[in-house]
């Protein structure tokens, strides 16, 4: 079992963090944000964060290289259903979204006739947002109100519009889907094709990606049409870290129509290559470690114990782990992997036992 364990490290570290023993006074390390309560602890030593296993940056780093916070509106309503709205909150929070609820007063919204959520603003005392998200629920009396779709219109700087399940009747009464293609729940498909004739409706697809409009499915399907709006925004090996972060396996990256032009997965496409990287490594006392394609993600895992780890493809043979940690592969002339280094060993060379 501590041969395992050991191996471990060159995937997600484990290692033990002291805030307490310090090894610069002058210099305070912190977790990239990753939504969860270890964003605001402060360490002393740029190790590995031992909540949520991500690489330590330094303070300066963390303004230095965290791009500015994209502010994205949950617009809620009585009888909402509940995983429309919290599968893509979920996936927007791990992104480091500034998530705020939006409903037309204040009053407390039961969802579902379960639970009970407060808003955060009403629509007369909301902020500008970047993204507004519509979902299903009750739909058709909320959607039908003239005061919500005025406020919709009148939201000009809104960079995105998002939908989930019956969400799409707010874009569609609003103007927002005219001459657009979008989907919808499948019970509802095809009441908005008759409503809305000017909406292209598709009802064999996930998701539809119009560029600056998106909308998805009924229910789960909101969790990969907000993965996609990440891929979009922050690049596909971060809508792969939060997929893997949320245990969320069934994801499949480009599984929607997508009409515009930024298509986060034209990478992987030709994703042929990687299957050069796979096989098995030697690693630190005479531990291995295997290297295997999800053909679902068209990306690389490493297999370790039984358990899966991604391994995100930088450029050229660069990749990290899940902890951002660096690891270089080698290749002979004959541009065949013979081993690989990590950031933790650059001076080891790890040969490759076999494919």
């Amino acid at each position: 079992m501590s041969k395992l364990i050991v191996s471990f490290i060159f995937f997600i570290s484990i290692s033990v963090l002291s805030q307490t023993s310090v090894q610069n006074p002058n210099k305070i390390y912190v977790c990239p944000p990753c939504a969860s309560s270890c964003d605001t602890i402060e360490f002393n030593k740029p190790e590995t964060c031992t909540h949520c296993n991500m690489k330590l940056i330094s303070k300066e780093q963390l303004k230095k290289n965290t791009p500015k916070r994209k502010k994205i509106a949950f617009y809620l309503q009585p009888g909402i259903e509940i995983l429309d709205f919290a599968g893509p909150m979920e996936v927007f929070a791990y992104a480091n979204f500034e998530v705020f609820t939006v409903s037309k007063t204040k009053d407390p919204i039961v969802s579902q006739g379960i639970l009970k959520i407060l808003p955060d603003y009403d629509i007369k005392d909301a902020p500008q947002a970047d993204i507004l998200a519509f979902f299903g629920g009750n739909s058709s009396t909320a959607f039908n109100d003239a005061e919500v779709i005025n406020w919709i219109k009148t939201q000009q700087k809104t960079q995105y519009h998002f939908s989930v399940c019956t969400g799409a009747f707010a874009l569609a009464k609003s103007g927002v889907l005219n001459g657009k293609t979008a989907t919808t729940f499948h019970s509802a498909l095809n009441k908005l094709e008759k409503e809305y004739p000017e909406i292209n409706v598709r009802k064999d697809v996930r998701f539809v990606d119009n560029g600056k409009v998106i909308t998805t499915a009924g229910i789960s399907a909101g969790i990969d049409g907000a993965l996609h709006l990440v891929a979009k925004l922050r690049g596909f090996n971060e809508a792969r870290k939060i997929a893997y972060h949320m245990e969320y396996d069934k994801w499949t990256p480009g599984e929607g129509l997508i009409l515009s032009d930024d298509n986060p997965y034209e990478k992987i496409k030709n994703s042929k290559h990687l299957e050069t990287y796979t096989g098995i490594y030697k690693y630190l006392n005479n531990t291995t470690v295997e290297l295997k394609m999800n053909t679902r993600e068209k990306s690389l895992y490493a297999v370790v114990d039984g358990m899966n780890y991604p391994i995100f493809h930088v450029k050229n043979t660069t990749f990290t782990n899940i902890a951002d940690h660096e690891i270089t592969f080698i290749m002979d002339k004959n541009k065949d992997i013979t081993g690989f280094t990590s950031s933790e060993h650059p001076n080891t060379l790890f040969h490759k036992l076999s494919k």
